[in-house]
């Protein structure tokens, strides 16, 4: 992480986030711009998001990377969204655009909100370097019939990575046999299916139990379901 920037450097970045904050609120999203080099700490957020939110811009100032945790899923601020963004940065491409989606929680809310976020480069240092980052985040409608195949997408997505060294422990045959249980096949199916013995197959059964430490048909479905077997 640098230093504090130089007195010419911070004005410029004040004129940068002028310009967007002159018609954020105009727009049909939230607007975020972040500081790279501080660790993704928030420079400025458009009013409806420090509306929505239940703080004000001081005080998101103040949180630095604290804002990412607080305020979002943490699964996703913990691991997926920050790889997207440092893949961006990485590139340093002025015209790439990113889009992902991110839920998110209001001050006045239990449940998460789903939101699709666009983010790029706003504006580099003198060096060149990836400076301050904007993002426009647009609710999804939870009506909407879209929204739920969404979220079911997200917490696949979550419980993968979650899950996924546990996956791994599981050969070929064995990731068969868990495809065709997860289809409600019986052990008799599976055993003309793969052309094996059925005590072959409640060998791999309890293997699969044992490896995934799954104890009932929902869990299996899970695990088929997040790594694409059904």
């Amino acid at each position: 992480m640098k230093a504090s920037p130089p007195v010419c450097l911070r004005q410029k970045i004040e004129e940068k986030i002028s310009e967007v904050a002159a018609i954020a609120d105009l727009l049909p999203g939230v607007v975020v711009i972040h500081n790279i080099q501080k660790d993704l700490a928030v420079e400025y957020m458009s009013l409806r998001g420090l509306r929505q939110i239940g703080t004000t811009l001081e005080e998101l100032q103040q949180m630095g990377a604290e804002f990412h945790s607080r305020f979002f899923n943490p699964i996703e601020s913990a691991d997926y969204i920050p790889k997207l963004i440092q893949g961006l940065l990485s590139r340093n491409d002025q015209d790439e655009v990113l889009s992902f989606f991110q839920q998110v929680r209001f001050h006045d809310q239990e449940d998460w909100m789903l939101h699709l976020s666009s983010v790029k480069i706003f504006m580099r240092d003198e060096e060149g370097l990836p400076l301050l980052s904007i993002t426009i985040a647009i609710a999804v409608n939870p009506m909407n019939h879209v929204t739920a195949k969404i979220n079911r997408v997200l917490e696949e997505n979550a419980f993968l990575r979650q899950h996924y060294q546990r996956f791994a422990l599981l050969g070929p045959r064995e990731r068969e046999v868990l495809r065709l249980v997860a289809l409600g096949k019986s052990s008799q199916e599976i055993s003309q299916e793969m052309y094996i013995s059925e005590k072959t197959v409640n060998t791999h059964r309890r293997n699969i139990k044992t490896k995934l430490n799954t104890h009932s048909f929902f869990e299996i479905s899970q695990y088929a379901r997040a790594f694409d077997l059904i």
